[in-house]
């Protein structure tokens, strides 16, 4: 636990700054719902996504695009609602920024009006550095995010490791530098090489966030029901199940059929 992960003030894109400056790791976690974001809230979580991955935990989607900005909102408003300590950020889903500049900052101008959350994240490199600038310049606060993109899926063919040969890892390089001198103030970097992420999080002022990245970036996130063991048919290698869920909800769901088939429930004390 480190010297801004045990205070009780809000974390904000500064603070972000502030714990790569620091050497303390950055803990981020996926949630989508009041209940999710109050529990992930209260242990101690520096930061709340309300990813994209919604499309696919929440609606049961196979990819994150079918999701719409009206969804994400609905979503977002409920953790936002739910968050004292963390800072909240809004993934922009697939279509809200890719058509113009204009439409991505009127979208995300939306989605932090309606929703109250604190920044936005955005995936892409320098074909969007224009929109993150126009964002940013609108008084919000950008987390841009690189390598396995999920909403460029059907662009790679699949979920597979990203920037694995020289090539594309310097196109990441450039991608990273041109998103940092915009003005992000964190980077997502998914299924990258580890010394590759590192040498990213080495040159960049914006805080790194790895998933799939190795331990030298700043940070790290997970979707809370991978993390959670909601689920056991997800097994990448960079997954770590810290809980197991869905045994115990499997328990409790079990035991109360049986006490409800048996009348053992609800008893004289539970009855008025």
């Amino acid at each position: 636990m480190g010297y801004l992960t045990t205070s009780k003030k809000k974390i904000t894109a500064n603070t972000f700054l502030e714990l790569k400056a620091a050497g303390e790791k950055i803990a981020m976690m996926t949630a989508y719902d009041y209940t999710t974001a109050t529990i992930i809230d209260q242990a101690g979580i520096d930061s709340l996504l309300i990813g994209d991955s919604a499309s696919n935990v929440m609606c049961g989607n196979d990819d994150t695009l079918p999701i719409t900005v009206d969804e994400m909102i609905y979503h977002a408003k409920a953790v936002a609602r739910a968050t004292r300590h963390a800072l909240v950020v809004c993934d922009m889903p697939f279509g809200s920024y890719q058509v113009s500049r204009d439409e991505g900052v009127r979208n995300a101008i939306r989605i932090v009006k309606e929703s109250g959350v604190d920044a936005v994240k955005l995936e892409g490199g320098r074909d969007i550095v224009d929109t993150v600038c126009g964002i940013i310049s609108a008084g919000i606060p950008v987390v841009g995010h690189l390598g396995l993109t999920p909403q460029s899926v059907h662009v790679f063919g699949g979920y597979g490791l990203r920037a694995k040969d020289e090539a594309e890892a310097e196109r990441l390089m450039a991608d990273a530098k041109a998103l940092d001198e915009a003005g992000v103030f964190a980077l997502v970097l998914e299924k990258v090489p580890a010394a590759l992420a590192a040498r990213v999080s080495h040159e960049v002022k914006a805080a790194t966030i790895g998933i799939g990245a190795g331990n030298g970036t700043d940070g790290q996130v997970l979707v809370y029901a991978d993390a959670l063991g909601f689920s056991h048919d997800f097994k990448p290698k960079f997954l770590r199940r810290f809980a197991d869920a869905q045994q115990c909800i499997t328990d409790g769901v079990t035991q109360y059929v049986s006490c409800v088939k048996d009348s053992t429930f609800p008893n004289a004390d539970e009855s008025y």
